[in-house]
């Protein structure tokens, strides 16, 4: 049964925040974006590994996914209410933590997840999590495409002069909406990462809903947009779970991972996960 929205914890965050001062202070730098899916992570001049599914073996996420709200059907209504009201979020630690969710890729996710892993991780340090993160980024992508190009749907920005925590650029506008793409991947690394170091399952999937969450609140994607993504990802992720090439690498990264995060490797900022998890007490945003 449909709801209306209700996003009491925006209301909180929003009398809590200062836009005009936190607009005043320079803003930390978000992580670099990641280099190209035909690129190699680690070594940006060497093409990418293959994905691990076939394309046949690939979750159909036309089939799988409800088609995008119909035009002024309740949950475009919901869609249209949730960009309105965060919009008030820009210049909060929400909106900060929502533009450093903008880069993606295995070393960017890992650095967004710092405070929940309770450690930074180089990727250097960990080539198997790395592979294992950006083989299957290329399974997600191609899982995206095809309902991106089916229905077209245009972002929430287009059309109107509302803030965004990221540059207007005429190819983010030309690009399509539904699911997102960032969604589904933070999604998926979060049900990775969570397998992998299932004693902090929770926290990480907390963080990886927030993950998508944030391209809400950047101004980038509807919530429907999310919600699809969160879909996707799990679909994908299920697929590969089934995939003995991908099983194989999970057990190298785990212990791989294991053995960083027991390296005392450096902290991350506890001004920033003080942020975060502050942040990370709102309820999730919601039909």
């Amino acid at each position: 049964m449909l709801r209306t929205l209700s996003l009491p914890a925006l209301a909180v965050l929003i009398a809590a925040a200062s836009p005009a001062r936190a607009e005043d202070m320079p803003r930390p730098a978000p992580p670099s974006a990641a280099p190209s899916l035909g690129s190699d992570t680690l070594k940006p001049g060497k093409p990418a590994v293959k994905p691990y599914l076939a394309e046949a073996a690939t979750p159909d996420a036309v089939q799988i996914l409800p088609p995008p709200p119909a035009h002024d059907a309740p949950l475009d209504k919901a869609d249209r209410a949730a960009f309105a009201t965060t919009r008030a979020l820009k210049g909060s630690p929400r909106w900060e933590i929502a533009a450093d969710d903008v880069a993606e890729g295995a070393a960017a996710v890992l650095e967004n997840f710092a405070c929940v892993l309770g450690t930074r991780i180089d990727q250097a340090r960990v080539p198997a999590v790395i592979n294992l993160l950006e083989r299957a980024r290329l399974d997600l992508a191609r899982a995206t495409r095809g309902p991106k190009v089916h229905y077209r749907r245009l972002r929430p920005f287009v059309g109107n002069e509302a803030p965004i925590c990221v540059q207007r650029t005429q190819a983010l506008a030309d690009s399509f909406s539904y699911p997102s793409g960032h969604a589904t991947q933070g999604w998926a690394y979060a049900l990775i990462l969570a397998a992998l170091v299932p004693e902090k399952a929770t926290v990480i999937l907390v963080r990886g809903r927030a993950y998508g969450e944030s391209r809400v609140v950047c101004g980038v994607h509807w919530l429907s947009d999310v919600v699809a993504g969160r879909l996707t990802g799990t679909s994908v992720f299920a697929a590969l779970m089934g995939d003995p090439t991908f099983r194989a690498d999970l057990e190298k990264a785990r212990a791989e991972l294991r053995g960083a995060l027991a390296g005392a490797g450096p902290a991350p900022d506890p001004a920033i996960c003080t942020r975060e998890a502050e942040a990370l007490r709102a309820p999730p945003l919601e039909f």
